[in-house]
């Protein structure tokens, strides 16, 4: 696909220099590294060539044109990598694993608890020879515990850890969220890690194991529910798209679709009264404050939604930006990403492909004196190794 020399114009990226030998696959762990990745580390990703490489370029269609290695999927966490072929189970994939850790910082796998050990490439065993190294593992449960031994995936994760069941309608199934939220999150917490690592050894010359599980990175951001529960005792209740602590504050029907009203404080509220032509409603004691509205709840917002069906989303969101109540759409994914909003913080964006340019949902950082740059495409399998295990550390 690329040779990852376009896009090197510009200030050197805020981790230049930096090596990162990536042995994970699928979303959490490519996540991470592509973070990495775009604020300028050299990411080496190693690819099994038994199976054509990390398991998400055949999850598709779509896939980018002129490749049909790299599904849509793989495409959303692996821009700026270089791809690798080795066979870590082969005498000579191991060597060469371990010639690269010499040259390498960072080391990322998300494998099995003891995957890796059967190859001599865990975590002990590589830290002993390249103390250097800061090492990063990303499982399901973590490398300790009951279930340390079980495979992690994101809808287990957001099972396991509770998100499921504060999510979807109050009396319908536990939901999960859209998307890979636990992954992605877990990926995010761990580049956090790394970056903290490595601010060490810079002190001391002494890398470490950063070591994070899926479930604990998911109950982490259970967030104010969680500390609800610890603090009450009390299991928290699935309200759908309305919040357990600030009424009303949800999404409401309109005459021709949805709007999302986020009313938080009295001043708002009495706005939001006075918008719908309801002004009594502020000043009635059972609605007059955030705890008697959560109270009564079941009074208040079967009006609201009458009130609110009688108008269209349009009118809504000029009429409550104006009297400055939150208020907001609900997009779809490609009204979001079409949005003058997304076009003017560059979140779309474009890099060369082996058929073309490719648009990709870009990184939200942006960094004064050392920007996210987008040097290239998500690789082809393999396509780099060559070049890679020809270089000298």
């Amino acid at each position: 696909m690329t040779d990852g020399s376009e896009g090197t114009d510009g200030p050197p990226g805020a981790l230049e220099g930096l090596v990162v030998l990536d042995l994970t696959r699928i979303l959490a762990g490519p996540t991470l590294t592509q973070m990495l990745g775009d604020l300028g580390a050299d990411v080496l990703k190693i690819e099994n060539p038994a199976t054509g490489g990390d398991d998400t370029r055949q999850w598709g269609p779509p896939f980018a044109p002129g490749a049909p290695d790299v599904s849509a999927y793989f495409l959303c966490a692996n821009r700026n990598k270089r791809s690798v072929a080795l066979d870590i189970a082969s005498p000579e994939g191991q060597a060469a694993i371990h010639t690269l850790a010499a040259r390498a910082d960072v080391v990322v796998e998300n494998f099995k608890t003891g995957g890796l050990a059967r190859y001599g490439l865990d975590a002990e065993t590589m830290r002993a020879r390249h103390p250097h190294l800061v090492w990063c593992s990303i499982s399901g449960f973590g490398r300790t515990g009951p279930n340390a031994e079980k495979p992690g995936y994101d809808l287990m994760a957001q099972g396991y850890g509770g998100i499921m069941s504060l999510t979807g309608e109050p009396d319908g199934q536990p939901m999960k969220v859209g998307v890979g939220v636990a992954d992605v999150v877990c990926g995010l917490q761990a580049a956090v890690g790394i970056l903290a690592a490595l601010r060490h050894r810079d002190r001391t010359g002494e890398g470490q194991i950063v070591e994070i599980g899926l479930v604990d990175s998911q109950m982490s951001w259970l967030v104010n529910v969680g500390a609800a529960h610890l603090m009450s005792g009390q299991p928290p209740r699935r309200d759908g798209n309305a919040h357990p602590a600030i009424v009303p504050y949800q999404v409401f029907g309109t005459r021709d679709g949805h709007a999302i009203v986020a009313v938080g404080n009295d001043g708002q509220f009495a706005r939001f009264c006075d918008f719908l032509g309801r002004p009594e409603w502020a000043e009635d004691p059972r609605f007059a404050t955030n705890p008697a509205r959560i109270e009564n709840r079941g009074a208040l917002i079967p009006m609201v939604e009458a009130a609110m069906a009688e108008r269209g989303t349009s009118e809504v969101v000029e009429g409550l930006e104006a009297r400055r109540v939150p208020v907001g759409p609900v997009n779809t994914v490609p009204e979001a990403l079409a949005s003058d909003q997304a076009r003017a913080r560059e979140m779309v964006v474009e890099v060369a492909g082996p058929g073309g340019p490719l648009r990709m949902v870009g990184n939200p950082l942006k960094l004064s004196a050392t920007p996210v740059r987008y040097r290239h495409a998500p690789p082809g399998f393999g396509q780099d190794t060559q070049a890679v295990l020809g270089e000298r550390g």
